[in-house]
């Protein structure tokens, strides 16, 4: 038999001490920040610029370490690697909900990965123009009360409750008469991510005391 054979199956079952050349493994394992991932050199290579692809073809450049089990060592967080890896496998950024964009960026941009960084930051752009054009929510409050009270409600206003509106229910002002003009105020305050009525009420300064 070929004595060179036994040499053969001896480098498939090293694969990560293989060099990228002739014969070189086509599966290569990672230590992210003490979590194994296996994925194939081709998937790593996807992106020439990247540091994964330096990684993968054994660049004398970058010092690299590897670990007992022969893989190689990354000091980077396992959780938002996973969806660089994936993107990598098949070009599609997929993300968990408990997962930031920007934690994915972070990396992408740590790997050098140009086109994922686009993509990602495209995705950012996209969430925050959502997020900015959610309509603005108003509670309103109408308050009664007497003319001579009016200076003093609008003075004390608090907590974010703006004047809106004066509208006048009583009868005309009567002099040498105790008598006095009523009047509905129209109050509003903005709703941020809060259920009708949470934090709704005006202050107790602005609260007007209604005839009786």
């Amino acid at each position: 038999s070929d004595w060179r054979t036994p040499c053969r199956r001896l480098a498939a079952a090293c694969p990560t001490h293989s060099s990228p050349g002739v014969g070189a493994s086509k599966w290569i394992r990672l230590n992210v920040g003490g979590t194994y991932f296996l994925t194939t050199r081709q998937t790593l290579c996807r992106d020439p610029k990247s540091f994964l692809f330096r990684l993968s073809q054994a660049d004398p450049e970058l010092d690299s370490d590897k670990d007992e089990t022969g893989a190689y060592l990354i000091d980077r967080d396992p959780t938002y690697f996973g969806p660089v890896l994936n993107y990598l496998r098949h070009g599609k950024l997929v993300l968990n909900r408990d997962l930031a964009e920007e934690g994915v960026l972070e990396e992408a941009e740590f790997y050098n990965i140009t086109s994922l960084i686009k993509l990602i930051k495209d995705k950012i752009r996209e969430r925050d123009c959502k997020t900015s054009q959610v309509p603005v929510k108003h509670v309103y409050r109408v308050l009664q009360c007497q003319e001579e009270e009016l200076t003093q409600m609008v003075s004390t206003m608090s907590d974010g409750w703006k004047f809106e509106q004066l509208v006048s229910i009583g009868s005309s002002y009567n002099y040498g008469n105790e008598d006095q003009a009523e009047f509905l105020c129209v109050v509003s305050k903005e709703l941020h991510n809060q259920s009708y009525g949470t934090n709704s009420e005006p202050s107790e300064k602005a609260k007007v005391k209604r005839r009786e």
